[in-house]
């Protein structure tokens, strides 16, 4: 921009050439309200610029484009200075006058932040924060407006008042396309109710500019799922709008629902002004264009017609009469009411009807978190604390019931149906009453509510059963065809015209049970508008409609087609219905099959029989029905979600035998063997209903590149995902490359250790990250993605901002890589984890990587173990030390560093102070090395965790270390395994721990301290009230050392974890012993040996663990036998030892 202004500005001060040889090349200037390039120039502001023609002269050529630039800097400036007014600055210069010069040194300033300084004659802005409504703000026909709109708005907004989640919208970048071809549960479904990560947005900063340098929106939607609360934001707003609490900005606001507009067949824009809103008056069109107005249109999703912005004419002329949705796609493009703010609602799948170059600003309503349905449901029980337990427990423990609840509609409707279920029950041997496990059965519930099923009990028949029974039905006859041939029609609001044509009785609808399905709502043209109380009660009386006119009817129930079919019945019926769902490509008949399987199960049949269903009714085809649904899945080579749906819908008939093989594979580890297209669909539904699966879908050692290749759409919406040894090679990447690339992708976690990655692979998810949002943690362990590869991620590092952690481990990437991914690290400022270790890294790869520690701060942890970077490594990394204030934990295991590298890292340890974390494990520190880590361990007030395994330290140097315990006030691990450590650093550290107040942890196992080390160690566990754990296995320690320990035990109350190996003196079995002394079992230890290498080696170990003091009796001990493995992870096999 600033480039663009130079040149105006040259072009201004220099002279014009000869006239002969000028000319424009200059096109005319798009159109008010069309994108120029990425950005659309802002309807708001006016530039009426002359186009510039070489028919205007070649001598003028030059004078116009002066002209052309003086203009464009004074409607820049003035747009600006308005924009600064609306953000609380002052007014600055007079935007008219002054040469371009100083017009561009005027924009300058702006930019800069200095225009509203020094302005001596400010001018008066059309409107102030101090005066909302303008020019119009006493006007007595906007208050009798602001009083309609209060009077329209009455009652409560939302159960409880307005939750956080309306008053924060997500701001988001587009439609996903999952949102514009699925429905709404399978939205829900599939992100496992979780809803984008992204900005939030405050509604009282929903139409301003979200930077000072940027306009406010003009079109602005915000898209939810059906029942997500978009009405109640709407009404919320406006009624805050109307009190003066929120949208000072405008001067007006018109909101209208898609309902009222569509009791019109023809409108002019300046009709819908006067006719819609009367207390306006006749100078409707006057008003809105003086006054900055927002028209809100709500409902998208219930236009009658569809809006077409490729075959709409342009209209201009606010007089004239045209279709309804040709008025509004004019607006929208700004044929129409140019300067007024459009606000739109919709559901998903209906707002890309809008084209999104139209779109300024998208936002979303997320639906319920846990603490919100618990909320809810309180509200709906706030009397009965023993009733809102159960259905939270309910709720809890169907995962598919709870995904559901995060629609705010639902939620409640399940919380009735619930609720109803509870107060009812008639004890828990009645198998009718259990709790519902199924969408439908849970629908059944509500039914049998509405119908005042309270008074029902299972066989037995009274005269008021008997009338409940005949009013459902009726009213499934008329309201399910109603609802039925509204799902195929995608007709969501009906008219009295419209309940005409499909047989409705008016006055069925003034009955108490049409109110549990069908609402009311009065429209501004003053007729009714009718909609279903949330659109899976319509699908639901659909389904049952559908069910019920099935055993009757001899023709395609979709069409009224007079074409009948040779051999009737309810079979024939459902797999015509089962065919167009599985073919409607928007999903919107999905969940209308899963209510329509539903009710074919027993327990539903069970629960509707002598109201809506006949006892026994087609329970024959339950069977036939899950082989042609079980078919259905043969052919499918890429999973979609029709294929899923129809394990939901199994799910709903309660033949769950596909679903269960699978899951029970999963848990075994046998999924490799099922591979077939049913079993897919399967591992597919279950990735989005499993619990399992919820926290991490594991899926390595199981799948094939073709399986993986037709799991791929559902992959997407994993949030955690596992796919180590699966031998997965390049193409593999490349395909996953395309997921993590995908705009709808939520996999947050990914891991493919242990695969055939090469540098091919490595660049095809290097390409990936230049563009996903999603990803924070990337696993690559144990490939061979190289130099090449390393390049490739570090070169996607430069530019990706989300991604935290990434383990390279095992790659061969060596120096180079190595300097790759320091330069990554120079430049990237998120990446918080990277793991090196095993990469044949030298020292000039630990250099490179020093370097880039300078400059990073975001970098917190960094494991460089297994390389080969010594001495002069280990001093580089010192170096970087000294700087890096970021850095909490460096792993320098197995590197070859001396005691000349200890030194310097000692050194730089004296001046870090963000550092928690050392790890220094077999490397080789002797005695001297020791000495270094004494004094910087005295001086250090920040280090928690020190790792010295396997070094040289022998006595001299564990003394030294014992001697800065002692001073040491933060330090809480200390691992000395393995050291050539005798009694009298044992004695050291005996004396140490005696005043140590920090030390949590002590690892002294495979050092021969004997039994003087052993009673030294028991003499401070008396007095020490810190330590945990302590590991003394292979200590060379006999009978007195053990009853020493054991002594120390019987008066130690914070110890947790005792580790003994080899200990001489146990008893082979639990035997009696005197107060204070333990003879816990002789246990041999045994190693497992798990795989080829080193790597993969587990010792599993006894552990002695106090059980809770709470419990243990006078005298006696109590002891826990469990199992940890090298990596330190505890299994809970414990068995109890009494003494």
């Amino acid at each position: 921009m600033l480039v663009a202004l130079g040149t105006i500005l040259s072009i201004q001060e220099q002279p014009a050439p000869p006239t002969s040889s000028s000319r424009s090349d200059c096109g005319p200037l798009a159109g008010r309200g069309e994108r120029v390039g990425p950005q659309r120039v802002s309807p708001h502001t006016s530039l009426e610029a002359p186009y510039l023609s070489p028919a205007a002269g070649q001598g003028d050529s030059r004078q116009q484009v002066q002209a052309f630039s003086s203009q464009l800097l004074a409607a820049i400036l003035d747009s600006m200075r308005k924009q600064e007014m609306r953000m609380g600055g002052e007014a600055g210069q007079g935007h008219g006058a002054g040469s371009p010069a100083e017009q561009v040194k005027a924009l300058m300033d702006l930019l800069s932040g200095k225009g509203c300084q020094g302005s001596q004659a400010p001018q008066t802005p059309d409107r102030t924060p101090d005066s909302p409504r303008g020019p119009h703000g006493n006007d007595s026909r906007i208050q009798r407006h602001q009083e309609a709109l209060l009077s329209r708005a009455g009652g409560s907004l939302e159960l409880g008042g307005p939750s956080p989640r309306l008053t924060n919208l997500l701001l988001v970048e587009g439609l996903m396309d999952l949102q514009l071809r699925e429905h709404d549960f399978t939205q829900v479904e599939a992100t496992r109710g979780a809803w984008r990560s992204a900005r939030t947005i405050a509604l009282n900063r929903l139409f301003l500019p979200l930077s000072r340098v940027s306009i406010p929106p003009r079109i602005s939607i915000t898209i939810g799922v059906a029942g997500v609360g978009k009405t109640t934001l709407v009404r919320h707003f406006v009624c805050l709008w109307a009190r003066g609490q929120i949208g000072k900005d405008f001067s007006l606001v018109l909101p209208l629902t898609f309902r009222d507009l569509n009791t019109h067949e023809k409108l002019s824009a300046d009709r819908l002004i006067r006719s819609i809103f009367p207390h306006v008056g006749e100078s409707g069109l006057e008003v809105a264009a003086l006054a900055k107005v927002l028209l809100i249109l709500d409902g998208l999703d219930e236009c009658k017609t569809p809006l077409d912005f490729s075959n709409t004419v342009a209209c201009t002329d606010p007089k004239k009469e045209i279709q309804v949705d040709h008025l509004i796609t004019n607006i929208i493009r700004g044929n129409l009411f140019p300067e007024v703010s459009v606000w739109v609602t919709s559901r998903p799948s209906a707002a890309g009807q809008i084209p999104g170059g139209l779109v300024d600003r998208m936002t979303e309503i997320r639906g319920f978190n846990e603490e919100e349905i618990k909320l809810c449901l309180e509200q709906m029980f706030p009397e009965d604390q023993v009733l809102l337990d159960w259905v939270l427990s309910q709720v809890r423990a169907h995962r598919a019931l709870y995904l559901m609840c995060t629609v705010p509609a639902f939620c409640r409707l399940a919380g009735l149906a619930l609720g109803h279920l509870c107060r009812h029950r008639q004890g828990p041997q009645d198998t009718e009453l259990w709790p519902p496990r199924t969408l439908c059965e849970l629908y059944s519930w509500y039914f049998r509510m509405a119908l005042g099923g309270e008074g029902q009990e299972k066989g037995k028949v009274s005269p008021r059963i008997e009338q409940l029974a005949h009013g459902g039905r009726r009213m499934v006859g008329t309201l399910g065809r109603l609802a039925f041939h509204g799902l195929v029609k995608k007709k969501y609001v009906f008219y009295e015209p419209d309940l005409k044509v499909f047989g409705v009785d008016l006055a069925l609808l003034q009955s108490t049970v049409c109110s549990y399905f069908l609402q009311r709502e009065e429209t501004l043209a003053s007729s009714a508008a009718y909609c279903f109380t949330h659109l899976s009660l319509q699908e639901f009386l659909g389904a049952a409609y559908y069910y019920s006119a099935s055993k009757r009817a001899i023709f395609d129930l979709f069409t009224e087609g007079g074409v009948s079919w040779p051999r009737l019945g309810f079979l024939t019926h459902f797999r015509s219905a089962a065919q167009r769902a599985m073919q409607a490509e928007d999903g919107r008949l999905d969940v209308f099959l899963r209510f329509l399987c539903g009710l074919l199960s027993p327990r539903v049949n069970d629960l509707l029989a002598g109201s809506l269903l006949a006892p026994g009714e087609q329970q024959g085809s339950r069977v036939q029905v899950a082989q042609f649904l079980q078919g259905s899945l043969q052919s499918s080579t890429v999973v979609c979600a029709r294929a899923v749906n129809v394990l939901h819908c199994l799910h709903e008939l309660q033949h769950t035998e596909l679903a269960r093989s699978v899951e029970e594979a999963m848990e075994s580890g046998g999924l490799a063997r099922l591979t077939g297209p049913p079993h897919r669909a399967a591992l597919a539904y279950l990735l989005q209903v499993s619990d399992a699966c919820a926290q991490e879908a594991n899926l390595s050692l199981s799948l094939s590149q073709g399986v993986l290749q037709s799991l791929l759409p559902q992959l997407l919406y994993c949030r955690s995902l596992r796919l180590d040894t699966n031998q997965f090679q390049d193409p593999v990447m490349e395909l996953l490359g395309s997921v993590l690339s995908g705009k709808d992708c939520h996999i947050q976690r990914i891991s493919l250790a242990e695969n055939q990655i090469s540098n091919k692979g490595a660049k095809a998810l290097a390409r990936s990250l230049l563009v996903n949002r999603s990803l924070t943690s990337l696993d690559l362990r144990c490939n061979s993605i190289g130099p090449q590869g390393a390049k490739a991620l570090a070169d996607a590092l430069k530019i990706n901002r989300t991604l935290a952690s990434l383990s390279l481990q095992s790659n061969r990437i060596r120096d180079d890589g190595a300097k790759f991914m320091a330069e990554a690290l120079a430049a990237n400022r998120t990446l918080s984890v990277m793991h090196l270790q095993k990469n044949t890294i030298g020292p000039m790869g630990a250099q490179h990587m020093a370097d880039a520690l300078k400059q990073n701060r975001s970098l917190k942890e960094l494991m460089f173990s297994s390389n080969s970077i010594g001495d002069g490594g280990a001093k580089a990394l010192a170096e970087a030390l000294k700087v890096n204030q970021g850095l909490e934990s460096l792993d320098l295991q197995s590197n070859s560093i001396s005691d000349t590298g200890v030194a310097a890292l000692m050194g730089a340890l004296c001046a870090n102070r963000a550092l928690l974390s050392l790890n220094l494990r077999e490397n080789s520190i002797s005695p001297e090395g020791a000495q270094e880590l004494a004094r910087a361990l005295c001086t250090n007030s920040t280090l928690k965790n020190l790792d010295l395994t396997a070094n040289l330290l022998h006595d001299q140097g564990a003394q030294a270390i014992a001697m800065a315990v002692r001073e040491n006030h933060t330090l809480m691990s200390l691992h000395l395994q393995w050291n050539f450590i005798q009694a009298g650093a044992a004695k050291a550290l005996g004396q140490a721990l005696q005043f140590n107040k920090s030390l949590i942890s002590l690892d002294l196992q495979e050092n021969a301290i004997g039994d003087e080390g052993a009673c030294a160690v028991a003499s401070a566990l008396k007095a020490n009230t810190a330590l945990t754990a302590l590991y003394l296995q292979v200590a060379s320690i006999g009978a007195p050392g053990a009853q020493a320990l054991g002594e120390a035990l019987a008066v130690n109350r914070t110890l947790e974890i005792l580790e003994k190996r080899h200990w001489g003196g146990w008893s082979q079995s639990p035997g009696k012993c005197s107060e204070g002394q333990l003879k816990p079992p002789k246990t041999q230890s045994s190693r497992e040996f798990l795989g080829d290498g080193w790597d993969d080696m587990h010792c599993h170990r006894t552990v002695w663990k106090p059980w809770d003091p709470a419990y243990q009796s006078p005298g006696k001990s109590h002891w826990g036998i469990r199992c940890q493995n090298d990596l330190g992870n505890y299994q809970d096999k414990c068995s109890l030892v009494h003494c």
